[in-house]
């Protein structure tokens, strides 16, 4: 059986919500699955993702693939790069808790960069609307009605 992990779409229409599943690969998109591992909202800025790291983990360990879009989301939540260090050891490069120190130290400048990253868009957000409401708005002109014509055909004294 090839596990797959993978979006399952939940929400109403045009209001995506995703559950990150491991199902069978046969399986339908929002059919039967085996685990659900979290979820992950597209609509929030910035995007919610919430994710236990170590059953994904253990899930990637096992062989299951994930698509393009949750390979994005374990690599930014930092999955992949465990995974990666976790090899080393298990290579002999170096013990765990050196992988352990390298990925906390990711942990905390990642979570730094995003803290960044929110603030400026914040800031862009209210920059926009202070533009936006001080612009005059320009109020309709007045349509000029055409005035009978007193010198029209037929009206000749």
């Amino acid at each position: 059986m090839a596990a797959k992990i993978r979006l399952q779409r939940h929400g109403s229409k045009k209001r995506p919500f995703y559950f990150i599943v491991v199902a069978d690969a046969r399986s339908p998109r929002d059919g039967k699955f085996i685990q659900k591992l979290g979820t992950y909202n597209p609509l929030t800025i910035p995007a919610t993702i919430e994710l236990d790291r170590q059953k994904a983990l253990e899930w990637l360990n096992k062989g299951a693939t994930p698509t393009d879009t949750v390979r994005r989301i374990l690599s930014f939540k930092g999955v992949l790069y465990l995974k990666h260090l976790l090899r080393g050891v298990k290579l002999g490069l170096f013990d765990e808790a050196a992988a352990m120190q390298k990925f906390t130290a990711w942990s905390a400048e990642h979570d730094e960069q995003i803290k960044k990253r929110t603030a400026k868009a914040i800031e862009e957000r209210k920059a926009k609307r202070r533009v936006a409401s001080a612009a005059p708005r320009r109020a309709a002109a007045p349509r000029e009605e055409s005035a009978p014509n007193a010198t029209a055909e037929g009206n000749s004294e």
